[in-house]
C-alpha cells in the first residue's frame, strides 16, 4: 500500500504551468489594454502620447497635449471602461444563468432577457421625453428583462433541470416576440428616432462618458458581490436540484433571485450600451475550457471585460472612417460558437 501511494501520480505539473502561463498572459493583456485600446481610433495616436496623457492626468507629470488629451481622456478612456464593465457583467450573467438552469446554452441574449430589456428601453426611448430618459430608460429595460424571465419560467414549469431544450426554445420565441414589438414601435416613430434607436439596439459604446459610467459600474459591482456571496450554493446547483435540496438549499428561491440579478445586470447594460449578444455564452465556456474543474467568476468577469474591449477596438478600426456596431461582431462570432456547442452536445448523445 505505501508503495502504491508513492507511485501514485500527482497532479500533472504541466497543467499547473499552463494555468500559470494563462493567468500571467491575462495579467499582461490587462496591463497593456488601457494604453493600447485608447491609441486606436479615427485619429491616430501614438503609445508615447497615451503614456504622457496618463502620466499628466494621474500623476501630474509632463505637459498637457491639448486636443489629443481630450480625445484620450474624455472620449476613448470612458469608452474602454464601459466596454470592460459590459463584457464583465454579461459574462457573469451568462455564467450564473448556465449554472442555476443547468443549461450550457443559456445566455442573456438567447434566454430572452436582452430582447426584453431592449423592448423596455425602446418603449422608454419612443414614449418619454429626453429629460426623463435618465430614469425611465433603466427602469423600462429592467421591467422588460424581468418580464421575459417570468415568461420563460412559466413556459418551462418547475423542472428546469430537465427542460434544457424547452427553455432554449422559449427564450428564442420570447426574443422574437419582443423584437417584433420593438419593431412595431419603431415603425410608428419618426425616422430620426427610428434610425437612432436602430443603431442603439445593435450595440455601441460611442456615447460613453464619465458620468454615464457610475450607474452600470455600481450595479454590476453590487450584483457581482451578491452572486459571490452565494457562490457555494450556485456551484451546488450545478450538480442538480436534488443534490442542492439535500444540502439545505432553497432551489426555487435561489434560482429566481439569481435570474432577477442577471436581469438587472443585463437591463442596466442594455440601457447604456444597447443589445450585445452571445458574450454570456462564449466567455464562460472559454474560461471553463482554459481552467477546467473550476468556477472562477472573477476570472470570467476579467476575461469577458478584456474580450469586449478588444471587440470594440475591432469595431472602431475594421472600416476606415466608419464604426461597426459591436453587436454585429459579437453576433457573428457567437452564432458560430453556438453551433459549435450545439454540435458538441449532439455528438455526446450519439
Amino acid at each position: 500500500m505505501p508503495s502504491a501511494i508513492l507511485t501514485k501520480p500527482a497532479v500533472p505539473c504541466w497543467k499547473k504551468s499552463i494555468n500559470s502561463l494563462l493567468l500571467l498572459g491575462m495579467l499582461l493583456v490587462a496591463l497593456i489594454t488601457p494604453f493600447a485600446a485608447t491609441s486606436f481610433g479615427a485619429a491616430s495616436i501614438s503609445w508615447a502620447d497615451v503614456v504622457q496623457v496618463f502620466s499628466h492626468k494621474l500623476l501630474g507629470w509632463g505637459d498637457s497635449l491639448g486636443v489629443t488629451e481630450r480625445i484620450i481622456w474624455e472620449l476613448r478612456l470612458p469608452r474602454v471602461i464601459l466596454a470592460f464593465i459590459a463584457g464583465a457583467g454579461l459574462s457573469i450573467a451568462g455564467s450564473v444563468l448556465q449554472a442555476v438552469t443547468r443549461n450550457p446554452l443559456a445566455d442573456p441574449y438567447l434566454f430572452g432577457i436582452s430582447s426584453g430589456a431592449s423592448f423596455g428601453a425602446v418603449v422608454a426611448l419612443t414614449l418619454f421625453s429626453q429629460s426623463a430618459l435618465m430614469l425611465s430608460l433603466p427602469i423600462g429595460a429592467f421591467i422588460g428583462a424581468s418580464l421575459s424571465v417570468i415568461m420563460v419560467l412559466s413556459l418551462c414549469g418547475r423542472n428546469l433541470s430537465t427542460q434544457v431544450e424547452r427553455m432554449l426554445l422559449s427564450g428564442v420565441a420570447i426574443s422574437f416576440m419582443f423584437g417584433a414589438m420593438a419593431s412595431l414601435l419603431l415603425y410608428f416613430s419618426s425616422p430620426q428616432a427610428a434610425a437612432s434607436v436602430l443603431f442603439w439596439t445593435l450595440g455601441s459604446f460611442a456615447k460613453a462618458s464619465w458620468a454615464g459610467l457610475v450607474l452600470p459600474a455600481l450595479v454590476v459591482a453590487l450584483c457581482t458581490m451578491v452572486i459571490l456571496l452565494f457562490k457555494r450554493q450556485i456551484v451546488a446547483m450545478r450538480a442538480g436540484d436534488e443534490t442542492a435540496h439535500t444540502l439545505g438549499i432553497n432551489v426555487g428561491r435561489l434560482r429566481l433571485s439569481m435570474l432577477l440579478l442577471c436581469s438587472l445586470i443585463t437591463a442596466i447594460l442594455v440601457a447604456n450600451c444597447g443589445g450585445i449578444g452571445f458574450i454570456g455564452l462564449m466567455v464562460p465556456h472559454t474560461v471553463r475550457l482554459l481552467f477546467p474543474g473550476r468556477y472562477p467568476l472573477l476570472l470570467t468577469a476579467a476575461f469577458g471585460g478584456l474580450f469586449m474591449v478588444w471587440v470594440d477596438v475591432l469595431a472602431r478600426t475594421l472600416l476606415s472612417y466608419q464604426e461597426l456596431p459591436v453587436g454585429i461582431i459579437t453576433s457573428v462570432m457567437g452564432s458560430v460558437f453556438f453551433l459549435f456547442i450545439l454540435g458538441g452536445r449532439s455528438a455526446k448523445r450519439i
